[in-house]
């Protein structure tokens, strides 16, 4: 059985902020930061509407 590795509601650390504002920047995909960070697209797709923050879109 494969490991997964999930966080339920965890607060986002500045840290983690400042790497999401990074990743948009460099345009990377949704896909590819929810793997970087190791969140949830959905919780990355919440964290940028409130930093207004663009995401690339796979072409």
């Amino acid at each position: 059985m494969k490991d997964h590795f999930e966080r339920h509601k965890q607060p986002w650390t500045s840290e983690e902020i400042q790497k999401l504002h990074a990743f948009a920047k460099k345009g990377m995909t949704l896909k590819a930061i929810s793997k970087a960070l190791t969140r949830s697209e959905e919780s990355i797709r919440t964290r940028t509407k409130l930093d207004k923050i663009k995401i690339a879109k796979k072409r």
